[in-house]
């Protein structure tokens, strides 16, 4: 004779809810923001001191990253696999490092991205986020740990286009003068051709908690060194004749970084006629007839 299935109580439930949370290192208030409750409505349900309709429980399954009837059993859930972030068109695939084709991102990160530059990162929110790409906060709960997550996302993208482009335009030049040139191009371009992703990597570093914004800094600092080192070899060579090549360095790439600041598209310069403006503006800096 088959066994008759025990009834799961509202203490049963609670119980498997706040295991399944803290296992997963999710807070009462990331959980509940994600199903539209208070922190004290979800301790009630953790605590068996409230009942829960099936809707309710999808939800919290869907936050959790888990089945519904995951938490109907005592068995260990297997959470929901997660797709990974996608994005195309970060760096080209021919390794032209001028060319930019359509950036396709995740539309969770292509929201994020547009909420973000509209609003600042401590103006967006989950749920804002979710109903820019027509979605659901739960959703989002199961792809991305929270906010701090997708801007780190965010952030890698961009450092990576840009050092990792850098490195290619780098490679590109022949002189210490060329490679200079090429990386001041480089940087134009990509302040106007990704003009959002670039904004945000400048504007909401402070944004990232400390272990996150090292990370990023430091890969940012890479770029700066290559620029740093083109100028002192340049200056070794007695082309360049800047009072201060260090600081006149550091010049030259905030130049840039300002350039999606103030850049639109469909406006007066092209982002190739800004990228030429640019590279004379930087010559002129490091003082050198080389233009």
């Amino acid at each position: 004779m088959d066994a008759v299935p025990t009834p799961v109580t509202d203490t049963d439930l609670g119980r498997r809810i706040r295991a399944a949370r803290t296992a997963r290192g999710r807070t009462l208030r990331e959980i509940a923001a994600a199903i539209g409750v208070s922190t004290a409505t979800l301790s009630l349900i953790e605590n068996g001191r409230t009942g829960l309709r099936v809707a309710r429980l999808a939800e919290i399954a869907d936050a959790l990253g888990l089945e519904i009837t995951d938490l109907l059993t005592d068995e260990t859930p297997t959470p929901k696999p997660h797709p990974r972030p996608v994005a195309v068109g970060i760096l080209p695939e021919d390794g032209d490092w001028r060319r930019y084709d359509p950036l396709v991102l995740d539309p969770v990160l292509a929201a994020a991205l547009d909420e973000i530059v509209e609003v600042g990162y401590h103006g967006a929110t989950i749920r804002s986020i979710a109903r820019r790409c027509g979605s659901t906060a739960s959703a989002l709960y199961v792809r991305f740990d929270g906010k701090q997550q997708i801007l780190m996302t965010l952030q890698e993208l961009a450092v990576a286009a840009a050092t990792d482009r850098g490195a290619m335009a780098r490679a590109d030049g022949r002189t210490p003068v060329e490679r200079f040139r090429f990386l001041v191009e480089h940087l134009a371009l990509l302040h106007t051709y990704r003009r959002d992703l670039a904004f945000i990597g400048t504007s909401e570093l402070r944004s990232l908690e400390p272990e996150n914004r090292r990370r990023i800094a430091g890969r940012r600092t890479d770029l700066q060194h290559m620029v740093d080192d083109e100028v002192a070899a340049a200056v070794r060579d007695g082309v360049f004749r800047p009072d201060h090549p260090h600081e006149a360095s550091r010049a030259v790439v905030t130049m840039c970084t300002a350039i999606s600041g103030w850049w639109r598209p469909g406006g007066q310069l092209s982002p190739e006629q800004v990228a030429q403006l640019y590279v004379g503006f930087a010559l002129d800096l490091m003082r050198s007839e080389l233009r």
